[in-house]
């Protein structure tokens, strides 16, 4: 089990080990020579992506980098355990039984485990973004308990070039407190935009000047999966909203600078500066001076269903942690930058007096 937030090279060294295993695999003189190894990600973009490294690369194929699901049917089909199995993502495995997706057991991570003889698995609960994928207090302890995890930990933050106070920024916003805005930095700028068409034209900028600058958003907008374009429509903004169908992936699309992504084309990918839209869901409260999670505005249905076995308190604070969570992961996107804008006027309000606070005493 490898723990590591958001930025942390988690993606990379997995990668990495799996296109050496493969290599090892196909060398007669190895000792995991003619081994049957896979990769897996509950993730589509990323599928994508790892498909087109395997085209470039000998000794990894398309059909070993697979679905959870679709490794789990594949294994009971053949009768015969996989050797090694590298999971990406796998805060994104299914707790519970899913029939839609053809998931029949309680815990996709325990019946991997089943079906290989060795499992290397990436873990970040704060990346957790579907109830059906909700860890219940003590779940992974159990099945550490049962099959003995060997534990390691990524701390290093290797994606964001930014200072220690904008790393503490973004968690303690996900803990729902609004500290002092960070400084900018050479290497990375952080500002709140007063207005979505700053937004706009910030990104749209950083993009023709070092390329790989987007927005995004947290899922407060509607969308479905019937190949029709959606739209944010917030304070005269108009743009195409979480478009997944292509089979390149959003973030290395050219188009996609004109649209708005969602955490589900983002997760895993690094850009080089971000816009964040912090949409109706996002707001804050004055009187206790924190953040404050409207569940009811967050329109990520999909996000929310299938947990029968969760209290009805369990179920509030598993919704509220998976918008939070949603929020952590989009912040942490970016290489050189983030750039906010909060729908709501008190949210909105607040963030821009703290920037005018922390640059009257910056141009002191």
């Amino acid at each position: 089990m490898i723990e590591g937030e958001a930025g942390t090279g988690k993606s990379v060294v997995l990668a990495s080990l799996y296109n050496t295993l493969q290599d090892l695999a196909k060398d007669k003189t190895s000792s995991i020579s003619g081994t049957d190894n896979y990769l897996l990600v509950n993730h589509g973009e990323m599928i994508k992506t790892y498909h087109s490294i395997a085209e470039s690369l000998p000794n990894l194929k398309k059909n070993h980098i697979l679905r959870p699901t679709s490794f789990i049917n594949g294994v009971d089909k053949k009768g015969k355990k996989a050797d090694i199995v590298l999971i990406d993502e796998a805060h994104l495995l299914l707790t519970k039984e899913d029939r839609y997706n053809n998931f029949y057991y309680k815990n996709q991570l325990e019946e991997i485990i089943k079906r290989s003889k060795i499992t290397i698995f990436i873990f970040d609960p704060k990346q957790v973004l579907r109830t059906k994928s909700y860890w219940a207090k003590g779940l992974m302890e159990q099945i550490d308990q049962q099959y003995g995890f060997e534990h390691y930990s990524l701390t290093d933050q290797f994606r964001m070039k930014s200072s220690e106070d904008t790393l503490k920024w973004i968690d303690n916003f996900h803990s729902k407190k609004i500290s002092k805005l960070p400084k900018s930095t050479e290497d990375y700028s952080f500002e709140i935009m007063p207005t979505p068409e700053s937004l706009k034209e910030k990104i749209e900028f950083l993009d023709e000047k070092v390329g790989l600058a987007r927005i995004v958003s947290v899922f407060d907008y509607l969308h479905k999966k019937d190949q029709k374009t959606y739209y944010v429509d917030e304070d005269g903004l108009h743009m195409p909203w979480n478009t997944t169908e292509s089979k390149t992936t959003w973030a290395e699309r050219a188009d996609t600078i004109e649209e708005v992504g969602s955490i589900y084309t983002v997760q895993g990918f690094d850009l080089n500066h971000v816009g964040v839209f912090l949409g109706p869901s996002i707001d804050y409260d004055q009187k206790t001076d924190s953040l404050v999670i409207d569940i009811s505005k967050y329109k990520d249905t999909g996000a929310f269903t299938g947990r029968e076995d969760l209290s009805k308190g369990e179920l509030l604070k598993s919704k509220e942690e998976i918008i939070l969570n949603s929020l952590n992961t989009l912040m942490k996107r970016s290489i050189h930058g983030i750039y906010i804008y909060a729908v709501n006027e008190s949210l909105r309000n607040h963030l821009l007096g703290l920037q005018k606070q922390r640059d009257s005493k910056f141009d002191c």
